[in-house]
């Protein structure tokens, strides 16, 4: 199994709208390395769902529910894909990405490091630090 973080500003997609939907195809993706992420993603990997811009915080977990396929909002054969995610939790408490800052055991993530990719991998003790800080 693998672990991700998406993005999304809650102003656009937020985490209530997410489970209003109960899924989504995670579309308009439009960076090459976040594509090449999506790409990656396997049905069962778990996924951070953030709220980007405005608040800042991992809000809920998801699950990659069918691999990647050519993004519906695309020109054909453009080379975009979207996964399909399904919503699994809200967090008890979200996790603030000042939060994240602090906890050494998170220096690494690439969310510090690469803050405006909307997609990313995650380590294993990453995923599991930052539900530890939400529980």
């Amino acid at each position: 199994m693998n672990y991700w973080l998406v993005k999304s500003e809650p102003e656009a997609y937020s985490w209530a709208d997410f489970l209003r939907d109960g899924g989504t195809d995670w579309t308009g993706v439009r960076n090459y390395q976040a594509r090449n992420f999506l790409q990656q993603m396997q049905p069962g990997d778990l996924v951070l769902y953030y709220h980007s811009v405005s608040e800042k915080q991992v809000v809920g977990i998801a699950e990659v529910a069918a691999p990647a396929a050519p993004d519906a909002t695309a020109e054909a054969d453009s080379g975009w894909v979207a996964v399909h995610l399904k919503p699994q939790q809200a967090l008890p408490q979200p996790v603030s990405l000042a939060r994240i800052k602090q906890d050494e055991r998170l220096g690494q993530i690439g969310l510090l490091r690469q803050s405006r990719l909307s997609v990313m991998p995650l380590k294993a003790a990453e995923f599991d630090t930052i539900l530890e800080l939400g529980a």
